[in-house]
């Protein structure tokens, strides 16, 4: 699908000469129970106020920016926000629209884990971040005006987050094949997760899905065995996740739309290997309608 790019004024570009420094955005943690579908008010107003932010740049702004202005400054992974507008999404005019330059930005990363009591209620936990700012998607495309389907773009982004015990959770971060539904004012959907690994990737005893040994122990007779199948017998089959998101600002001259959302997919499995988790993500959004 072709994206089309705004052109930027030459005040714009002028505005933006001097090389700008970008504000951190800060990422809250929090345990919650896994309710999908429904996003707190706190996490609205919170992000609300994270996207007002006196430093945060426009889409213009930040097409009007060399390489060397964005380079090492944490701006590629930030998405643009609305420098006016209004919350009523109703201002917007009724039809049928294409969503392009779709972007989201988590702020929050947090992980299922079972309780550490007996019939303890399992939560999500807060995590540490150990993978530099490559996390956010950009350019992604959709059309329909009820069904939001995504259609390509940059939709993955390898991840990993540290847990409080030391434990590291790798995920592939992606909303491949999403398919939303609901009104203006939220729409939520499932899409498709992909293996974090191919099936080309070889372990450390050279096992893979489609090269490499079939098994690695000394006797080949008990390769079959329950406790060692999972071990040799590589599995890519993409997981599912499910994303929910809420607009909190549109523009209607200039139908920029921007919000927060909410997702839960699962995390790698090591080829099959173990139980993939949850992880919670939650965050800002930021897309561009037109007719």
């Amino acid at each position: 699908m072709a994206f089309t790019m705004k052109s930027v004024s030459s005040k714009a570009v002028a505005a933006r000469a001097a090389k700008p420094t970008r504000a951190t955005r800060t990422v809250v943690c929090q345990a919650q129970k896994p309710q999908i579908g429904q996003l707190a008010a706190a996490t609205f107003a919170a992000a609300s106020i994270i996207a007002g932010s006196a430093q945060a740049l426009t889409y213009d702004e930040q097409q009007g920016l060399t390489y060397l202005q964005v380079k090492g400054t944490g701006m590629a992974n930030t998405c643009p926000v609305l420098a006016s507008g209004t919350s009523n999404v109703s201002e917007l005019e009724a039809g049928n629209y294409k969503m392009e330059n779709f972007c989201m930005e988590p702020t929050s990363f947090t992980v299922k884990e079972e309780s550490q009591y007996k019939d303890g209620e399992s939560n999500f936990v807060p995590t540490k971040l150990m993978t530099r700012l490559t996390y956010t998607l950009d350019a992604v495309g959709s059309d329909g005006s009820v069904v939001f389907k995504e259609d390509d773009g940059i939709d993955y982004a390898a991840t990993t987050v540290q847990l409080p015990g030391g434990e590291r959770v790798a995920f592939l971060f992606t909303i491949k094949q999403l398919e939303a539904k609901g009104t203006l004012d939220s729409f939520s959907g499932d899409f498709n997760v992909p293996s974090y690994r191919g099936s080309s990737f070889l372990d450390p005893k050279g096992r893979g899905g489609s090269t490499g040994y079939d098994n690695a122990i000394a006797l080949p007779a008990a390769s079959d065995t329950e406790e060692l199948a999972k071990e040799n017998t590589k599995s890519t089959v993409a997981l599912r996740g499910t994303a929910v998101f809420s607009v909190a600002k549109v523009d209607p001259g200039t139908g920029e739309i921007a919000g927060v959302f909410e997702s839960i997919q699962p995390s790698d499995t090591d080829l099959g290997a173990k139980p993939a988790k949850d992880i919670k993500i939650t965050g800002l959004w930021y897309g561009q309608l037109s007719k």
